[in-house]
């Protein structure tokens, strides 16, 4: 069962970046690790936007200082290599000679008692990673299932948060208007009530998609998107609420697009001037290359193995050829797309793919 109160903290640090601390803390406490990192590196480890606990953030910022990001083969791989649907050990995911040669562990955090990592990570656009990272003691250095299985239980709302955190580029929200500016997609306030307090402009470049409801609310043009996002937003205070990503298949030539329904808690709530949710539109590209397992399991809280039939899928795989590379029965993989549809409101294969073949776009 997950808190409530951290999912609560997790999505007000999606705006006020400075509680990321606590909560990597709280993360860290829970799973024996020594310290809790998260970061967004793009081009290439050459930029990096990053926060810690209290222990590791001094190593973080003489890694930074000296330009390490660049020139580690660790960070290097993360931007060729498929990213994991779920948190995972390093050692078991990124090759020994890496690992072994990976100064910024020897040199930087060894000292201080830390072993290896464990890490999930997730492709952006614009050649961006994000990272969310627990260093683990060297006395205790492999995981636990359950200490994987406590951060997998919170990933989807890391995950939804940590994306939200990168368009602001970590930095802290700080007006409702100058934070819907910021955001740089179409983006609304609500009540849970669903009345619209305030909007951006480009909330008007999905106009045809969004439509205006009774009340001051809106509705989503498609019927079987908009009953999930009534009651996301009706929902969204809940840590075991219902799906906060939801497509919109692609329609008279105009892409598919996901609506992302946040809410705004604590600190948040009094940024947006007493508002419950942040409604948050992102455009899916056409003729995208397929999405990895791991963006879909954080936009869609989708399980793992939900996520890699779909990343199986939208390659191009058959229902038959995804079930055999999972290594179930073509009956198991039919259970796991009837809740891929239920998710993602979709109702045939080919409407799936079709959508979730533009979804790094976010």
């Amino acid at each position: 069962m997950i808190d409530e109160s951290l999912t609560d903290r997790i999505y007000e640090a999606a705006f006020v970046p400075e509680f990321w601390p606590d909560v990597l803390h709280t993360l860290a406490e829970m799973t024996s690790s020594a310290a809790g990192t998260f970061c967004v590196l793009g081009d290439r480890g050459r930029s990096a936007k990053y926060t810690a606990t209290d222990f590791v953030q001094p190593v973080m910022d003489d890694i930074e200082a000296a330009g390490e990001w660049q020139t580690s083969d660790e960070v290097r791989s993360m931007f060729s290599l498929l990213p994991p649907s779920s948190f995972i050990y390093d050692a078991d995911y990124f090759p020994k000679e890496i690992l072994e040669t990976n100064h910024m562990r020897i040199d930087r955090v060894r000292p201080l008692g830390i072993g290896g990592q464990i890490g999930y990570f997730v492709a952006l656009p614009a050649d961006e990673v994000m990272l969310f990272t627990m260093e683990r003691w060297l006395h205790k250095d492999r995981p636990s299932a359950e200490d994987l299985a406590c951060l997998d239980a919170v990933r989807p709302h890391l995950a939804r948060a940590g994306l939200t955190a990168a368009r602001l580029r970590l930095e802290r929200a700080q007006t409702t208007v100058s934070t819907l500016e910021a955001l740089r997609i179409p983006a609304a306030v609500m009540a849970l009530t669903g009345r619209v307090r305030a909007s951006n402009p480009l909330f008007e470049t999905v106009s045809d998609r969004l439509r205006p409801a009774a009340f001051g609310g809106i509705a989503l043009v498609h019927a079987s998107a908009d009953a999930l996002f009534q009651e996301a937003v009706t929902n969204a205070r809940r840590s075991d609420g219902p799906v906060r990503s939801i497509p919109i298949p692609a329609v008279d030539g105009r892409s598919a697009i996901i609506v992302h329904v946040l809410p705004l808690l604590r600190s948040a709530y009094d940024i947006f001037s007493g508002s419950d949710v942040l409604v948050a539109v992102t455009e899916a590209v056409r003729d995208a290359p397929g999405p990895s397992a791991s963006l879909l399991s954080g936009l869609f809280d989708l399980t793992a193995a939900e996520a890699r039939l779909s990343s199986s899928l939208a390659a191009g795989k058959t229902l038959q050829q995804a079930a055999e590379l999972q290594g179930i029965r073509i009956s198991t993989a039919r259970a796991y797309l009837a809740q891929v549809f239920h998710k993602t409101g979709t109702q045939q294969q080919s409407q799936l793919v079709a959508l979730l073949k533009g979804t790094q776009t976010f």
